[in-house]
Order: C-alpha cells, then structure tokens, then sequence
C-alpha cells in the first residue's frame, strides 16, 4: 500500500489518487505551428528514467486539486510532495525541465 501526502488534505491511501503525467513540462509557445511529427513528440514522448521522477496526481477522491510528486521508479518510494505550480525541492532541482512550469501542459523541442 502506498500512502501519498497530499499537500492540501494530508497523508492518504493510493486509492483516493490518480496518476496525470510527467511533472514540469511546459505547452508548446505556438501549438498550431508544430509539424505532426512535433506534436505527436509532445503528446506521446515523456521521460521514463530508473530512479527519481517528478510526476503529476489529483487526489481524486479528496480535494480534487492537482500536485506533484518526486517518486523514485525503482522502489516507488515517494521523495517529496509539492504543490502544483511550484519547484520541485532543490535536490531534485534537475527534474524540471528548463523554462517548464509546474503544472503546466508539456513542451515539445524541435530537433535540428
């Protein structure tokens, strides 16, 4: 069993949550000027390390507000809790993506 600790309501079971996306990846500047390949990059392309990754969750089934969570991908032991909007902790400073908001719709880059 998992406990999250939601930064608004507190510790609670995994149940009341569910898992949105990978955390600090920002929306496009000019979506409509994207290629279909930069765009399906932006849709589907996320980051899937070993170890420490920033997520997005909505306690569901409790306040309904959205947050982050550095979550470690081999032992899924919760690092930090944070609101949305905010930084990740500065340990895990490298999990937020250059110019990428918390809480934000994710990026896409265009490769040369």
């Amino acid at each position: 069993m998992l406990i999250i600790d939601c930064p608004h309501c507190g510790p609670r079971h995994e149940q009341e949550f569910h898992y949105g996306r990978q955390a600090h990846v920002a929306y496009p500047a000019d979506p409509s000027a994207l290629t279909d390949e930069e765009w399906a990059h932006y849709l589907f392309y996320r980051d899937n390390p070993r170890g420490p990754h920033a997520e997005r969750w909505v306690h569901s089934a409790g306040c309904r507000k959205w947050f982050n969570v550095v979550r470690d991908t081999l032992t899924y032991e919760i690092k930090a809790v944070y609101r949305a909007g905010e930084q990740p902790p500065p340990e895990y400073a490298a999990l937020a993506r250059p110019g990428a908001v918390a809480g934000t719709a994710p990026e896409t880059t265009k490769e040369a």
